[in-house]
């Protein structure tokens, strides 16, 4: 026992930005975090995954998992070299997509180290990565599956419970009881309109929700004059003989564009190209959406089971599974290429994007949230260069947006996802967005449904 007789937050992360989402929660019978991901974007909000935790981790008795995402789960290595020893609670899809992810950030944290120790262009002068591939290793034998709707104790006296969320296979809503006061986590909220997943779970009564903001002042496009808009820019950039390069996350992004491809393909909307997975994390992520496919899983529409795992794989799909088949996508030709990352932050995609902005043949979509800081937000703010390992880039390619495709859910989404529980919640902590976003939502919650809404800052503790 902890000495802790009401549920307290402490909000660690994803507070004025989108990225490093950490929300520790204290009952009576212990400690835990509900996430644990890595701060993304510029250098100043990345330099925050450096900072020493500000609790010790041995101390910290479980973490709940509500998905996949790096921004959610990346940090959870570190915790574990740094001492936790705990379980790490999430469904079962959640636990296969992490083990990917976690496996992959350490790989790729640990070659750009040596890139930028061989190549001299880091600013100190023995780079290291935050963590180490045995690091993540441990962190997933920490898992622990978890059914959704089953009731679970991530401490002594707490119950919790995963709702689907309908934002990548295995994603989540969690609802934590202590016997006194009960509170919902949104998670990253998704959509109606997924074309492989279930609608998110309605909340249920509870005395406070915190609610994610990523697109809290927006509205996405219409989905059809979208696909217009990307199949009327691949097309005229493969009738010039250029390159199509699309950064996506790897996990949810790549599948959805995939399935798009393959029905603007199968309707000759689009030309018949090679189209290219360059990324070992999204074909592994590809392969777990398949066997879920495959095996009629529950979290998914009966559409998407019905036409079985093909509808993920386009006609003329290449996977790139080597550095050498990476490294001769960037002779150009009339193709298309899906790289990680979505944001134009790491991987591979960025040595595409390195070889492929200077030429005008040659178009950039961005087909999800690009973060403030990031090459993805430059190119869609209109820079004529981008700075990428250590280099300026004339961008000379067509940019476009392509916004729809995120699977986040929009600001009246996020209302109507609220307006939903069987009860309204007295406070609603608006978190997971960047200034703006999350305290245009918050005025909008206060105004529409009535309910005080606040925009925690980072270091905030509060009573449930």
């Amino acid at each position: 026992m902890n000495g802790v007789k009401d549920m307290f937050l402490t909000f660690l992360g994803a507070t004025g930005t989108v990225t490093g989402s950490k929300t520790l929660v204290e009952t009576s019978g212990g400690a835990f975090l509900v996430d644990c991901g890595l701060f993304q974007g510029p250098r100043e909000i990345r330099s925050r995954n450096w900072e020493h935790f500000p609790r010790d981790p041995a101390s910290v008795d479980a973490i709940v998992l509500t998905h996949a995402h790096l921004d959610h789960c990346g940090y959870i290595p570190a915790l574990v070299r740094d001492g936790f020893t705990g379980p790490i609670f999430c469904t079962p899809n959640t636990a296969a997509l992490a083990a990917i992810v976690l496996r992959d950030s350490a790989k790729l944290q640990e070659e750009d180290a040596n890139f930028a120790r061989r190549k001299g262009f880091s600013r100190h002068a023995e780079p290291k990565a935050l963590y180490e591939s045995d690091d993540a290793l441990q962190a997933i034998d920490q898992f622990v599956e978890v059914e959704f709707r089953v009731d679970f104790h991530p401490v002594l006296g707490t119950t919790a419970r995963f709702d689907p969320a309908g934002h990548i296979l295995g994603s989540s809503t969690l609802t934590i009881d202590d016997g006194t006061k009960r509170v919902a986590f949104s998670g990253d909220l998704g959509r109606d309109n997924h074309p492989l997943l279930l609608s998110p779970a309605s909340p249920v009564d509870v005395d406070a929700i915190v609610i994610e903001s990523t697109y809290g002042d927006r509205e996405h496009e219409n989905v059809d004059a979208e696909l217009e808009e990307l199949s009327a820019a691949i097309t005229r950039t493969i009738k010039r003989g250029g390159t199509v390069v699309i950064p996506a996350f790897a996990v949810d992004r790549t599948e959805v564009l995939l399935k798009a491809l393959h029905d603007l393909q199968d309707t000759n909307r689009i030309p018949k190209v090679p189209i290219h997975v360059d990324s070992p994390m999204a074909l592994a992520a590809m392969h777990v959406y398949q066997s879920a496919i495959t095996d009629g899983d529950p979290e998914l529409t009966s559409a998407a089971i019905a036409q079985g795992p093909d509808i993920i794989a386009p006609a003329n799909l290449f996977e790139a599974t080597t550095p050498e088949q990476s490294k001769k996508l960037d002779l150009g030709g009339a193709r298309i290429v899906i790289s990680a990352s979505g944001m134009g932050s790491g991987g591979r995609v960025v040595h595409h994007l390195k070889a492929m902005l200077p030429d005008r043949d040659n178009c950039v979509i961005l087909a999800g949230y690009q973060g403030v800081g990031t090459p993805g937000r430059a190119l869609l703010d209109g820079a004529q260069e981008i700075k990428l390992h250590g280099k300026y880039v004339p961008v000379n390619a067509e940019i476009v947006d392509v916004g729809a495709f995120s699977v986040h859910a929009d600001a009246t989404e996020l209302i109507e996802w609220l307006r939903g529980a069987s009860a309204p919640p007295s406070r609603i902590f608006v978190i997971h967005g960047e200034p703006d976003p999350s305290a245009t939502l918050a005025g909008r919650i206060t105004r529409t449904l009535g309910i005080s809404a606040v925009v925690p800052e980072t270091g905030d503790r509060v009573e449930i």
